[in-house]
């Protein structure tokens, strides 16, 4: 079957204007296109996306975000897939585009060093004495992450990052270069500022994040999938689907051969949580609904 998705995923930490505004042209404009996903604006923090569409209809919303003020060098980060991963369209107004709860830290006003995809797997390869910080969420993590990395267990939301790191990186590690990863760089946005603040000397972050590694340099040094937040769940290093599926009732991965054998349906209880309170709670929900 031939590929017709392009999902685009981007970014940006810029001061916007009039939210509001912004919000009702992107509702008339994307949905017009055929075009699934989220927006998160931010007068403060910027831009946060992730759509899917026919490459003729993203590559005009592209050059369509590019118009608007602020936005004019935004990247975008694309992959390909059968389906679109997304059920509607959605423009959201938040305080931040990926919360910390820390107003002190402004990523559009100071951030970080970057380190390229090709900068690191050199440093990987050459076997340099670094500290590889995985930024995501533990779960993210179990998935598939860099062969060195360090994780930082019972990670289950981005505000309680500061925290662990104060938790479980040694201060030793605050003396040697710290390199840290995402999946698209946005969070290291935030998180190396905050380690620059904690005294950590020499701080990078992987421009890009996972996804740009993978389509400029494969999957060296890197072991599993990466998890991405659609559905699709997870990509291979070569960002084709896995297959693998999250549970909506009880957040349990799912496999392809599970989904086969199971005749597990989106959006029900699956084999993991079938029969349990959880599930029964979620169908009274549903039912009440």
């Amino acid at each position: 079957m031939t590929t017709k998705i392009v999902n685009t995923a981007a970014y940006k930490f810029v001061l916007l204007k009039d939210l509001e505004t912004l919000k009702t042209s992107f509702e008339a404009y994307f949905p017009s296109k055929d075009i699934l996903g989220t927006i998160l604006l931010s007068e403060s923090e910027g831009i946060n996306l992730m759509m899917a569409g026919t490459p003729e209809a993203i590559k005009e919303a592209q050059a369509y975000l590019h118009a608007v003020p602020g936005l004019e060098d935004m990247e975008f980060k694309d992959t390909l897939s059968q389906e679109k991963p997304f059920s509607k369209f959605k423009v959201k107004i938040k305080p931040e585009i990926v919360p910390m709860g820390m107003s002190d830290i402004r990523p559009g006003e100071f951030t970080g060093p970057t380190i390229s995809a090709k900068e690191l797997k050199q440093w990987l390869d050459e076997g340099k004495d670094f500290t590889l910080l995985d930024t995501r969420n533990d779960y993210e993590f179990d998935i598939g992450s860099f062969n060195t990395a360090v994780k930082l267990e019972n990670l289950k939301h981005f505000r309680e990052f500061g925290e662990t790191v104060d938790q479980q990186i040694p201060e030793s590690a605050k003396e040697k270069p710290m390199v840290m990863f995402c999946t698209g760089g946005i969070r290291c946005e935030k998180a190396s500022p905050l380690l620059i603040k904690k005294g950590f000397k020499e701080v990078y972050q992987l421009e890009g994040g996972i996804i740009k590694y993978f389509q400029e340099v494969g999957g060296e040094h890197y072991r599993g999938d990466c998890f991405i937040f659609d559905y699709r769940t997870a990509i291979t290093p070569a960002c084709e689907e896995t297959g693998l599926t999250q549970c909506e009732v009880c957040q349990q991965f799912v496999t392809k051969e599970q989904q086969k054998k199971t005749n597990y349906v989106r959006g029900k209880p699956c084999l993991h949580c079938e029969g349990t309170d959880i599930a029964l709670n979620f169908k009274k929900q549903r039912h009440a609904a």
